[in-house]
């Protein structure tokens, strides 16, 4: 288990999140690592956080991370991203700073929960005024979302079906459907058999 960091409990938030960054690019260890990004993406849940997160490149510390190879880490880093991107400021931070498609990448993690914070994540990002960003509902994007309504797990076949019918039109459907054959972002189909099509 990590040690603490080392905090004087007068340094305040800012302080404390600092001691957080600075522990987990200067720590060695995977497990202090895990710990620190998962205490990181708790303190990103808290609206008043925000503000520091971003002064600290807390964002670019999470986008960083996806491309880890630590399935906990990515599960970690976004979840944090999920939770900072109902905010404006950290949507437009994240969308300029290219993590489109490093989110897309998580929706073919093994981890349900790093794919159910990647749909979410997307959802976020897919609110009014991102028109300029058409990779969040491109084929493959799509496609991917019919798989996961497939899925025996009942919060990411319903956490599809809204984004299916909340932020894709009919005719992205219709043409996902129609390339069905087609891999999309080599997503395996769910583990469990999908009802066969009469």
């Amino acid at each position: 288990m990590a040690q603490k960091p080392k905090i004087d409990p007068h340094v305040g938030r800012l302080g404390y999140l600092q001691a957080l960054v600075t522990e987990f690019q200067e720590t060695e260890s995977q497990d202090a690592k895990e710990q620190v990004l998962a205490n990181l993406a708790n303190f990103a849940y808290d609206p008043g956080n925000y503000q520091y997160l971003r002064q600290l490149q807390v964002l670019d510390l999470f986008l960083d991370s996806l491309s880890e190879e630590n399935e906990t880490l990515i599960k970690f880093a976004i979840g944090g991203l999920c939770n900072l991107c109902a905010d404006k400021a950290n949507k437009e931070h994240v969308l300029q700073a290219g993590g489109l498609p490093l989110i897309i990448g998580c929706l073919s993690s093994p981890n349900e929960e790093t794919v159910l914070s990647a749909v979410t994540t997307l959802m976020y990002l897919s609110s009014p005024g991102s028109c300029s960003h058409p990779e969040l509902t491109s084929l493959p994007v799509v496609q991917c979302m019919l798989r996961f309504s497939l899925s025996a797990s009942t919060r990411l076949r319903n956490l599809a079906q809204i984004f299916l019918e909340d932020f894709c039109s009919p005719s992205q459907v219709a043409e996902a459907h129609s390339q069905q054959a087609h891999s999309a972002l080599g997503i395996p189909l769910p583990k469990t058999e999908a009802p066969q099509q009469p």
